[in-house]
């Protein structure tokens, strides 16, 4: 593994409190990557978020695209969301980073922290956007930022399209490794760690298609229901960081311990919440077929290796939550407008096609999905390099 480009730590005056940014590498001087709030958050777990990064946009490299990949970044701090000085902890440091958001980095919204929040944070610290990096690199700034706030703008069903993009991808993954094994969606049972915008999304997709989401877990513990968990009431009855009031449970469903949803039957588990969930010490405990990374690094490597021995297949979270990154930028590049149908046909495509290429490099090369989004990696980067140079 290279080093990053850029690493760097800002301690807060203030608080005492930590952040970091790195950026792997830069394509055309920019690199993307979110911001992430969460409490433990370290310099190492940025580093792998922003390796991260890097492979996401390689993967989505289409030349006959507008859409032109960046680099990877990503940015962390070390506090808890719910924190009363968070918000402005959140501030401070993006006043500290505005150099590097200015110039290079384009950022937004990741573990604990709302694209809304961020936004407000961004202006209140003196920035144009969070992603204002990336307008020179525009064909027609005015009418880009135009498209996308009409995008943002979006609803279905009283749910804002940016909320739904990223959780498209990860059904839609989903959906291609069930199809790739022929196994049918009705009767296809699925445990959901998290219930906030990513995984709240997923779970939303998976069950209008016809799957079965019987358990899904937040700070509180788990909720489940052999039958099948009412998504939509579940859904109503969030906070703004994926906590479900239990009022809202129907007789049937029961409360069960916070790890439960590892242990649980079902054939797809959907960690989507935190970095780090899965270990070499619960992986044992898992029954599912596939696990499907919503959130960032949450399986350790040693305990993929043990689940792979066991016939349990880890589709990489540099697949399957990708389409969010890029819906950001097919949006801002003109690849797609801001109509929620159009956006979600796309994203199907798109990580269909993804998928279905990961898995078939994954089986003649004889190696893990993640081993083969690697290898695919690999073969597009030089490309990139050839035809926008990168920085690294």
């Amino acid at each position: 593994m290279t080093t990053p480009l850029l690493s760097l730590t800002w301690t807060d005056h203030v608080t005492g409190r930590q952040g970091f940014l790195v950026v792997d590498r830069l394509v055309r001087g920019v690199a993307s990557g979110g911001l992430r709030m969460r409490p433990g958050c370290t310099l190492d777990e940025v580093t792998g978020l922003a390796r991260g990064m890097t492979m996401k946009e390689a993967l989505h490299y289409d030349p006959a695209a507008r859409y032109v990949p960046l680099g990877g970044a990503k940015g962390g701090i070390d506090c808890d969301p719910r924190d009363p000085e968070a918000y402005g902890l959140l501030v401070r440091y993006l006043r500290a980073m505005r150099p590097y958001v200015e110039s290079c980095w384009t950022t937004g919204e990741d573990l604990g922290l709302s694209q809304d929040l961020v936004d407000r944070a961004a202006v209140e610290a003196g920035l144009v956007s969070s992603i204002q990096a990336v307008y020179p690199l525009l064909d027609d700034e005015a009418v880009a930022r135009r498209r996308l706030a009409d995008a943002f703008a979006a609803e279905v069903d009283g749910i804002g399209l940016d909320e739904l993009a990223g959780g498209c991808g990860v059904a839609e993954s989903a959906f291609a490794a069930l199809d790739a094994a022929g196994v049918p969606y009705a009767g296809t049972r699925v445990s959901v760690q998290g219930l906030g915008t990513m995984g709240g999304a997923t779970a939303r997709f998976l069950t209008r298609a016809g799957l079965t989401v019987v358990a899904v877990a937040d700070i509180k513990g788990t909720i489940f229901n052999a039958a099948g968990l009412d998504v939509e009431a579940l859904l109503a009855a969030r906070d703004a960081y994926g906590t479900v009031d239990r009022s809202a449970l129907r007789p049937a469903d029961r409360e069960l311990p916070g790890e439960a949803w590892l242990s649980l039957d079902a054939e797809v588990l959907v960690p989507a919440a935190v970095s780090y969930a899965i270990d070499t010490g619960n992986q044992e405990r898992i029954r599912a077929r596939w696990i499907v990374e919503a959130a960032n690094m949450p399986v350790l490597p040693a305990a993929e290796a043990l689940l792979a021995a066991r016939g349990v297949t880890v589709l990489p979270d540099v697949v399957v939550n990708s389409g969010t990154n890029a819906w950001w930028w097919w949006t801002l590049f003109g690849d797609i407008g801001a109509d929620p149908d159009e956006a979600f046909a796309h994203i199907g495509r798109s990580m269909r096609a993804l998928v279905g290429q990961l898995l078939a490099r994954a089986e003649a090369d004889g190696t893990s999905p993640r081993a083969a989004a690697h290898a695919l990696v690999a073969d597009r980067l030089p490309v990139i390099a050839e035809r926008f140079g990168w920085y690294r």
